[in-house]
């Protein structure tokens, strides 16, 4: 307040001694002031120049003195150009014959992006969140801006390095449900140099055939007026994790489920929200080991909310998230906040009608407790993970809120947590550098799901005695390689039980 009150006894003083000394009357002074800058657009109008005798400078003024009169002046500098240049893996901007990369990103989509433009007046925190934006996109790699200034001007040059797209993913593996099999995935992240993706993988086995494809065209903001829209199609079956194997079925099979289904999503975004809407289907079945649909398990408990053994889910998905990550791959510093609602429609079998709200927030801290600063592909930082859901209404016990495993409480085996109505999670990881791809990480996961395991149909956690609420601790490793990041955890959790796994990418 002192300071608001200080400025305007300021600048009445200047008001009265412009129409003592020069002669001119309030009006003339408003004129004059109008003329600098339009704050709104952010777009450079000339320079206001004002004479005021023996006057010293204040705020973004710079005073010159010149005879008995003072020339005050905004000493701003404004965006001159914009270029975007790509380099290769060598950090190079020509190849080896002397020609400058080209890149599979269209410039005028990157520029699109940019709150910073051409003829604006330069402000280093638009600079700043443009080179974020910029490096949590995902077909880029690398994204480093150079300034050319002069006096008045300044020059921004991004330097980008894009990841290589389309790539083809192989693998496979065995597993309890299954048996031995085949993995093909496609993906490319940079469609028409527009960052629109397409992510399919199709999985193959002498059981069973499960894919899982999503077309993804993204919102742009430099078209607001035109949404982006996603479209995905799946089919999976895995060991239930709601009805694990401590009840089996009564010809001794372990439960599986099934999922089918699709959603087709409109995107969009307002200030730094990504907004998405999607109508959504997917179709639950339990089913034994020969894919023959059940309905109750080995006690005669309910499997299924239409008594089936199958039900179908038709929900409108409303997300919002903010992303201030620095960059989207193994970010140093930086958060991200993601908040949904779903609610399901009473169509199909089951006839379900709920509700289903979750949060999930992520926080990134650099620290420097045993680094010294050096980089390395595994920064030293703390990552906190907070997550939050429950359920309004009535549900699929298939569908409750599973807790325990690698991506939850490591320690415990998928949902050995808990499978609740609601559930709270928080995990905290101390990241660190070992070598320069090579990194360690200390961690701990809470989780509970606040006595709501009670009030699922069927009481699939009660009745295998999962305890509601626990936590695990352990150390991992994270290797950078060509094919991207693995991990290794060793958690243990607060009933002595010890599990290494490996996987990839981050918890969070």
């Amino acid at each position: 307040m002192r300071v608001q009150i200080t400025v305007v006894a300021l600048l009445a003083a200047v008001g009265i001694a412009v129409m003592l000394v020069g002669g001119k009357n309030l009006e003339a002074l408003a004129d004059s002031q109008s003329s600098t800058q339009d704050e709104s657009s952010g777009i450079a109008t000339p320079e206001a120049t004002i004479h005021i005798g023996e006057y010293a400078k204040y705020g973004n003024y710079i005073g010159a003195t010149s005879g008995h009169n003072q020339t005050l002046e905004f000493s701003q500098k404004v965006v001159k150009d914009i270029q975007i240049r790509f380099i290769n893996d060598k950090g190079e901007l020509l190849d080896d014959k002397d020609q400058a990369i080209k890149g599979q990103t269209q410039t005028d989509f990157i520029i699109s992006l940019l709150r910073l433009k051409p003829g604006q007046v330069f402000r280093e925190d638009l600079l700043q969140a443009d080179l974020q934006r910029l490096r949590r996109l995902e077909s880029f790699n690398q994204v480093n801006v150079d300034r050319e200034e002069d006096a008045s001007s300044v020059k921004i040059i991004y330097k980008i390095k894009e990841r290589s797209f389309p790539s083809l993913i192989l693998g496979g593996g065995n597993n309890d449900d299954v048996g031995l099999y085949g993995r093909l995935g496609y993906k490319d992240a940079n469609i028409s140099g527009l960052n629109d993706k397409l992510d399919t993988t199709v999985q193959l086995s002498s059981e069973d055939i499960q894919f899982n494809g999503q077309f993804t065209n993204r919102y742009r903001p430099g078209e607001p007026n035109r949404l982006g829209y996603s479209i995905r199609g799946f089919r999976s079956r895995n060991i239930s994790g709601t009805f694990n194997e401590d009840i089996r079925l009564p010809n001794g099979n372990k439960v599986r489920e099934g999922r089918s289904g699709g959603s087709v999503g409109l995107l969009g975004a307002f200030d730094e929200w990504d907004t998405s809407v999607a109508l959504n289907y997917t179709r639950i079945s339990l089913r034994d080991q020969e894919y023959n649909v059940v309905q109750v398990d080995r006690l005669g408990s309910p499997l299924s909310v239409s008594g089936t053994g199958i039900d179908d889910l038709f929900t409108v998905s409303f997300t919002v998230s903010r992303d201030q990550r620095d960059r989207r791959d193994n970010p140093t510093q930086g958060s991200i906040l993601t908040l949904s609602t779903e609610q399901a429609i009473p169509i199909g079998l089951g006839n379900i009608s709920s509700n289903r709200l979750q949060g999930d927030y992520i926080q990134y801290l650099p620290v420097s407790w045993i680094g010294n600063g050096r980089l390395t592909d595994n920064p030293e930082m703390l990552a906190i993970n907070l997550q939050i859901g429950t359920t309004i209404g009535d549900f699929p016990p298939a569908d409750a809120f599973n807790i325990g495993g690698l991506d939850s409480v490591r320690g415990y085996g998928y949902g050995k947590v808990a499978s609740g109505r609601s559930y709270g999670l928080a995990s905290v990881e101390y990241r660190f550098p070992i070598l320069q791809s090579i990194g360690g990480v200390l961690f701990t996961d809470l989780a509970s799901d606040f006595g709501s395991s009670e009030t699922v149909l069927g009481e699939p956690g009660v009745l295998r005695y999962k305890p509601g609420s626990g936590f695990g601790y352990g150390l991992g490793l994270r290797f950078k390689s060509s094919f991207g990041l693995i991990r290794g955890d060793l958690g243990i959790s607060d009933r002595g039980e010890v599990r290494f796994e490996v996987t990839t990418g981050q918890r969070f």
